[in-house]
């Protein structure tokens, strides 16, 4: 009978394990970017409504009507749970589309959902918490708004042609051939709400152009959607400020301007180039190592639903934002609803207008369609398998982003776990280990001249490693003496410019369903009398843990102590052992604050206060940042501090942690000709704290156990076929584990 019971329960088990397995499968559709013809139906639906009156976005006028960014819109947590928990019927699909309407008295930003997908006849006005406008002059730029600076820089650079040729060295901005300059603008523009005035800088235009800069900045005001009407307010040329580019260049002439003469420039000038350079003793006819998979994949993937070692997940790439993660589960268990990608920022300091201007906040300049075509065997491995991407952003019709998305599986080269149990005596009782493999999901984002590098690995013991790897290019300006309080000289005439990264996610935790609770971990020592010795006393560190029921109370600034662990849990769920099923974060970070807390654009990004913030889930919380707030920091669509304001209670309840990681870069000469990752990538870890019975990675067939044999040879116990193909050995495993003296 008891053995009845047993089998009972493990038929109940699988059926309950394969019944998840199904409806994750069935819900992962819900969370799958817009596909091409989505993008084109909703595209000739908008079109289609005379009261709009849109135009293309390409189209040269400003003052016109039009569609800026389009992507999936959500449908409500609970809604998406009715199909991923109980296997009902999915929720409509439905676009978010944001327009910019120029043509009208007072022009706006409105967002719209528009639905159903695929064949889309409804629309609504999509609002932010509090219903707060978005002011036009808060959209992105467009590819459309940067043709109409050019023409102006071109009439700035014409009226300075010779100040600019002879600084230069021969370069000039048009009618240039090869000696060309270019610009990289800064954000965000202006100083207050409602203004659009940008400081551009001047660089020549060679590979790797953004460590080039002439010395020449210019602030443009181009708030008038009339571009004949843009104006130029104020210009630098090596440290000095002037009015107008008239006075600049009639000092120049009349010899009041001290003038700047830059190194010639020269073809073998490459320090910005990745061609190769010094010297190296590798040998260069031989290929470094390789990944290789002896049998094939060993992770599925089903369009955006993945399943690799007990894992499954769907994910998404935010065209506003970047790549997200739903509905993690492992074996079964759901850990995760969400994880995503929410706001990069970089602020900097610097001596020159531009240098002091420039705290780039990413999502407004869309950083998740930044993902461009990855190269096999560097960007990812060979076998990795790729993904195209679809991105709607200022632009007439889809946008293909080849190849922009890979998963593989790699060895870390570091077992999992190992041990060797000696004897003492010369031998070993046993060795045991597992290697150490985890599927990765990767996609970058080139936001002009940085790189970031996203990725989640998933491991097999139940922990998920969220990072960001950052290289590209510095962000440099014209060297002037004081620029040394703010950054170091890296080459003649370029100062690289010291910035924080940080980097905000979203992790909405479902520890084995939505009522959760957090508390923290921290030692705290005590003192007591020996028991075994009255006369000692015994001093050692004692778990002290703090229930945290409001979301104020678990919201941590930065400055403060951190906790040593932040544990998430469901109360009321226990594993075989009695505590409650739980995981933890653990940091990767050396972030810190990037303005005083309040300081004009720090309103924008007051997510940057906390390095981690838990605030009960909803709807109208969906993302910490916007699209908008780079140009307007000061009064932020999406303000994060409401998120928390009301402190509601936090016991019990579907809890949503936001964590905030980064980095200080104090550029050096190392940084040229690239920011390297190693030493510049930060994230956090998700693991598991007693939601097992005990490690799940015993489940893998990968061990490997050795023990001594009675006639002294090593006896080895395997799981997996010991010859796994020339391309990595045609040897079979040996270990012999004895010691002696020589």
């Amino acid at each position: 009978m008891k053995y009845l019971c047993l089998l009972q329960l493990v038929c109940l088990a699988g059926c309950i394990a394969s019944r998840s397995r199904e409806w994750a499968h069935h819900g992962a559709p819900i969370f799958a970017d817009l596909t091409v013809h989505e993008m084109k139906a909703v595209r000739a639906y908008l079109h289609g409504i005379p009261e709009m009156g849109l135009t293309n976005a390409r189209s040269r006028a400003l003052n016109k009507n039009s569609i800026l960014l389009m992507e999936l819109h959500l449908p409500k947590k609970h809604e998406a749970l009715k199909a991923l928990d109980r296997g009902h019927a999915k929720p409509p699909r439905q676009a978010r589309v944001i327009i910019q309407f120029g043509n009208q008295a007072q022009p706006n930003i409105t967002e719209y959902i528009v639905s159903p997908l695929p064949s889309p006849t409804s629309h609504e006005v999509k609002t932010f918490k509090g219903a707060k406008p978005v002011t036009f002059e808060s959209r992105p730029i467009t590819v459309v708004e940067y043709d109409h600076i050019n023409d102006i820089l071109k009439k700035i650079s014409n009226k300075a042609h010779k100040l600019l040729f002879e600084t230069t060295g021969g370069f000039s901005y048009s009618n240039c051939s090869n000696r060309c300059l270019t610009f990289s603008d800064i954000a965000p523009r202006g100083l207050d709400p409602g203004e659009r005035r940008t400081w551009i800088m001047l660089q020549k235009f060679v590979e790797g152009y953004f460590i080039h800069p002439i010395g020449f900045e210019v602030l443009v005001n181009h708030q008038d959607l009339d571009p004949e009407k843009w104006t130029v307010e104020k210009v630098w040329y090596n440290s000095v400020y002037f009015d107008s580019v008239e006075e600049l260049v009639e000092k120049y002439e009349s010899g009041e301007v001290e003038k700047l003469k830059l190194p010639d420039h020269s073809d073998d000038d490459f320090y910005s180039t990745y061609i190769p350079r010094g010297q190296i003793n590798t040998p260069t006819n031989i290929h470094g190592p390789k990944l290789v998979e002896p049998q094939g994949h060993r992770y599925h993937i089903d369009r955006n639903f993945v399943e690799y070692a007990g894992w499954s997940f769907a994910y998404r790439v935010r065209s506003s934002a970047g790549l997200q993660v739903f509905d993690l589960r492992f074996n079964g268990e759901r850990i995760a609803y969400e994880i995503s990608l929410q706001e990069a920022i970089a602020f900097y300091a610097g001596d020159t207008p531009a240098a002091m201007q420039t705290k780039y906040i990413d999502a407004g300049w869309a950083m998740g369609t930044s993902t461009f075509e990855l190269a096999p065997g560097i960007d990812c491995p060979e076998i990795a398998t790729f993904i195209d991407l679809y991105h709607y952003f200022d632009t007439d019709k889809p946008v293909r982003h080849k190849n922009a998305l890979c998963i593989f599986e790699m060895t870390m080269a570091m077992p999992l776990r190992r041990h060797f149990n000696s004897d003492f005596q010369g031998g070993y009782n046993f060795f045991g280990g597992l290697e150490n493999t985890v599927l990765v999901l990767r996609t970058t984002s080139t936001v002009y001249n940085y790189d970031y590098i996203w990725d989640f690995l998933f491991y097999p013991n139940g922990v998920v490693e969220v990072k960001v790897s950052a290289t590209g290019y510095i962000h440099a300006t014209f060297f002037t003496p004081n620029g040394l309080h703010y950054g170091s000289k890296v080459y003649n005439y370029v100062l690289g410019n010291l910035h924080t990264h940080l980097i905000h996610y979203k992790v909405d935790l479902d520890i084995d369903g939505r009522e959760n609770s957090f508390e923290t971990l921290d030692l705290k020592f005590v003192n007591f009398t020996n028991p075994w010795s009255p006369k000692h006393f015994i001093v050692q560190s004692k778990l002290h843990r703090t229930e945290h029921r409001t979301e104020r109370s678990a919201a941590f600034r930065f400055g403060k102590k951190f906790p040593r662990y932040v544990h998430f849990y469901n109360p009321n769920k226990k594993n075989k052992w009695g505590h409650q099923k739980g995981y933890r974060i653990q940091f990767n970070s050396h972030a810190h604050s990037v303005l005083p807390r309040g300081w004009r654009e720090e309103n924008g990004i007051s997510w940057s206060r906390y390095p981690l913030a838990v605030t009960r889930h909803k709807d109208s919380e969906a993302t910490s940042s916007s699209i908008y707030t780079q140009n307007d920091p000061w009064e932020p669509a999406v303000s994060f501090e409401n998120y928390i304001r009301n402190n509601e209670d936090i016991v019990n309840q579907d809890l949503v942690a936001w964590v905030t990681v980064g980095f200080l870069h104090v550029p050096h000469s190392e940084d040229i000709p690239n920011t390297a990752t190693p030493g510049n990538a930060v994230g956090f870890f998700l693991r598991p704290f007693n939601f097992f019975n005990e490690d799940p990675s015993v489940a893998s067939r990968s061990t490997v156990i050795v023990r001594p044999g009675q006639d002294g040879k090593p006896k080895i116990q395997r799981w997996t076929p010991e010859v796994i193909g020339h391309c990595v050995t045609d040897q079979p495993f040996f270990y012999n584990g004895t010691y002696a003296g020589v």
